[in-house]
């Protein structure tokens, strides 16, 4: 039986999500990553957005953007679930927000991913983002990202 799949826009003050989304940030993300405790005031701001997964019911991933200006938006958090990753969540997560962003009239997309994560570094790379640079010391003294990025076609 093919699984029920649903991409949700996070509602202003819909708390119970918040708190399986707050869960789950816990468990994928190393405790200075984790965006847990900044999470409500983040989507307290007016220009942030969060999408959210639910397969079968059951929250299975998220991702966070931002659009800290009209030129650019950031893609600040993807995450999808131990159990229902490589089954293309990722994807149709990523794509969603992409989607979003382009609504917004803004040129760029920006988001920063640790080299060493292979899966999400290939999936950022099929739908177009390039490197931009490497951000040392990103995520921690020790670890690094790349900064990436996605232009839209000026139309």
């Amino acid at each position: 039986m093919m699984a029920t799949m649903a991409i949700i826009e996070l509602e202003r003050n819909s708390g119970k999500v918040v708190e399986e989304i707050v869960k789950l940030e816990r468990k994928i993300f190393p405790k200075h990553e984790s965006l847990a405790s900044f999470f409500h005031n983040e989507l307290k701001k007016k220009n942030s957005g969060l999408l959210y997964l639910h397969v079968d019911g059951e929250l299975a991933g998220y991702v966070m953007y931002s659009w800290p200006s009209s030129l650019y938006a950031s893609i600040t958090k993807l995450a999808v679930k131990e159990q229902w990753r490589k089954q293309g969540h990722g994807e149709a997560l990523l794509k969603a927000a992409i989607e979003k962003c382009r609504t917004r009239k803004i040129s760029r997309i920006l988001l920063h991913v640790d080299p060493l994560r292979t899966p999400a570094l290939n999936l950022y790379k099929k739908h177009g983002f390039q490197v931009d640079c490497l951000v040392d010391g990103y995520y921690s003294s020790d670890r690094n990202a790349y900064r990436m990025y996605l232009d839209f076609d000026s139309i």
